[in-house]
């Protein structure tokens, strides 16, 4: 909108108030009046003086000419000069002059010192009484200087009385226009301070004219707006009181949500584990494809609920807060190295190829969360992966952070999907993957849902870019920082190799799910394990004194039916130290279906792994070679 120029004379308006309004317009017409007809009557009175100099001087003229006229004729210059003299000493007569029809002055007198300004000057002829010819001219000089300086005073006195008038008028003026205004004044407070926040203001009603009708309106607004204002103020309160209510109740259905799923995944994850273990065990020593296949199912269909479980444990610590960033700075090419190791094998059987480019870059970040991340972009990559393979690699960028890239050559995700991927419970259904068990290809859709949470804690977003039929990239930016000191393992040239197997390996199994002691029993049999098995500390007490030596390994559930796997292992460990600061007298492995830090946070990892249910026979292979190697290393 176009806006409109604003005069001196309109600011200088708007800055004057109310009461400064109705005094000028009070005094300004009269004001106007007084000047003019003081100007008019003074012009007036000074053209009257003029007009009656003038007169009078036309007067005395038309006199000196008479008297004048025989002296004139007959030449005599001294009568004249008598005349003029005479004729000068005349009120208010300035200068007599009689001249010839030449014009050479014969008689010229002086009254006083001759102003022109102040003086009115007539000539008339001097005529022939006789032949009633121009014989000459008298000239006569009337002064109004004292009828100015009179005139003057009076305008003088008139202007002083002017000026006293103006007071008076602005003094009454200004006293009337704060009469007239104070109750619109009076309204503008009331007003101001409404719009501060005091509603019970309330004006006095001065009169029954408009103003009145204005106050009273103005107190009939102002109950009205005090009486919404604390209605509204009431459903405020009782809106807050049940959205605090609400909030509670969310907040401690969360809670209860996230204690649930962590008693479910552990409760859940014993009877898997188990199966995990008989269905291990049955593989042992079989050779029949079919029943080959069929283990090999129910070990695939163990592996997807595990999964499920993880997911939904790892929603819930994310929903409630449970996971927090512990930002350090880390090598990509660590974290790559252990995505490469733990998802090699599964490329490999699905006759995928699995490139993890090296990199020399490092990132300030969390490492679990980042390897976490990782971690499901690349199994989801190979999840809907058919042919091709899944590429992971880094990039800088310009701005100081690194771009982390996850690419798959899948079936890719339809532009409408791509903004839903990364919602919770959403899965893209575009059929079956040819190949594919039922149990590796169906998910709860919360793997990416899990990433962008991931990463919102580590204050960054995921991304996707794809084309259908060409496949997709996955992709996180990290800060990037500079490169710093890889920790080397130290040398182990002098120690000796570790086990290659555990056959002849004494081990103690601690566990309250019978299932469980059946299974890990048997399958530890199979590999040449001689093993004692227990469900509380009385019976692993009598189990070990089966044997003469310690047990090498002792495996035990963190949750038991009366106490927990650390205070046996505890109870073991003194009953084989003799003295203390004697090395620990066997391996010990922690192996646990919960998952929630305040159960595991007075766990040493460092001298005892923890293991989460369900445990692939492989894993506890490798972990029971790694633990007594370091046990009989330090003894």
């Amino acid at each position: 909108m176009r806006e409109v120029p604003v005069s001196w004379l309109d600011k200088f308006w708007r800055r004057t108030s109310l009461v400064q309004r109705l005094t000028c317009v009070a005094l300004v017409p009269t004001a106007i009046s007084a000047v003019l007809l003081v100007t008019l009557l003074t012009r007036h009175q000074m053209d009257s003086l003029r007009d009656m100099g003038r007169a009078t001087a036309d007067a005395i003229a038309q006199q000196a000419a008479s008297v004048s006229g025989e002296a004139l004729r007959e030449g005599q210059r001294r009568d004249l000069g008598r005349i003029a003299q005479s004729i000068v000493q005349l009120p208010q007569v300035a200068r007599v002059r009689i001249s010839d029809p030449d014009g050479e002055i014969l008689a010229d007198r002086v009254n006083g010192a001759v102003d022109d300004d102040e003086s009115l000057t007539v000539t008339r002829d001097v005529l022939d009484p006789v032949k009633h010819v121009a014989i000459g001219s008298v000239t006569v000089e009337v002064s109004v200087e004292a009828a100015v300086a009179a005139q003057r005073a009076g305008v003088q006195n008139a202007l002083l009385w002017l000026a006293l008038s103006l007071v008076i008028a602005v003094a009454i003026g200004w006293s009337t226009a704060r009469w007239l205004s104070a109750p619109l004044r009076n309204l503008a407070i009331a007003v101001r301070q409404l719009g501060l926040g005091d509603r019970t203001v309330v004006v006095p009603v001065t009169d029954d004219t408009e103003i009145g009708d204005l106050q009273r309106g103005f107190n009939g607004a102002a109950s009205k707006l005090l009486h919404a204002q604390i209605g509204m103020e009431r459903e405020i309160a009782q809106a807050t009181e049940e959205l605090a209510r609400k909030n509670a109740a969310l907040e401690a259905a969360s809670v209860a949500k996230a204690r649930f799923l962590a008693a479910a995944s552990h409760d859940l994850r014993q009877p898997l584990y188990a199966l995990t273990l008989f269905s291990s065990g049955l593989a042992v020593d079989e050779f029949d494809p079919v029943r080959l296949n069929r283990i090999a199912h129910i070990q695939e269909c163990v592996e997807s609920l595990d999964h499920l479980f993880g997911e939904l444990l790892d929603l819930s610590r994310l929903e409630t807060g449970a996971m927090r960033a512990v930002p350090a700075d880390l090598s990509l090419d660590e974290i790559f190295e252990e995505v490469s190791v733990n998802f090699r094998m599964v490329a490999e059987q699905h006759d995928l190829r699995l490139v993890v480019r090296t990199t020399d870059l490092w990132v300030r970040s969390d490492r679990t969360m980042v390897a976490r991340i990782l971690n499901n972009l690349v199994s989801n990559a190979l999840r809907y992966t058919r042919c091709g393979g899944v590429l992971v690699g880094a990039r800088r960028r310009r701005d100081g952070t690194v771009r982390i890239d996850v690419w798959d050559t899948g079936r890719g995700i339809a532009p409408e999907h791509q903004k839903h991927i990364f919602d919770e419970f959403y899965r893209v259904e575009n059929g079956p993957e040819a190949g594919r068990p039922e149990s590796t290809r169906r998910g709860l859709g919360l793997g990416l849902s899990t990433v962008q949470r991931l990463a919102g804690l580590l204050e960054t977003n995921a991304s996707v870019r794809s084309r259908p039929g060409r496949g997709s990239v996955f992709s996180i930016v990290l800060p990037r920082v500079q490169p710093g000191e890889a920790p080397r393992p130290p040398p182990a040239a002098d120690e000796p190799a570790p086990r290659r197997d555990v056959a002849g390996m004494r081990v103690l199994v601690i566990d309250d799910e019978p299932s469980i002691l059946a299974g890990i029993s048997y399958l530890l049999g199979s590999w040449g394990c001689e093993v004692m098995t227990a469900e509380d500390a009385q019976q692993a007490m009598e189990a070990v004194h089966q044997w003469i030596q310690p047990p090498d390994v002792v495996i035990s559930d963190l949750r038991l039916r009366e106490g927990t796997g650390l205070d046996v292992i505890g109870l073991l460990d003194r009953y084989y130290r003799r003295r203390p600061g004697d090395p620990p007298p066997f391996a010990r492995v922690l192996i646990t279906g919960e998952t929630r830090s305040d159960y595991l946070r007075n766990v040493d990892t460092a001298t005892m792994p923890v293991l989460h249910k369900p445990v692939s026979p492989e894993r506890l292979l490798d972990v029971m070679v790694s633990v007594w190697s370091v046990h009989h290393a330090a003894v």
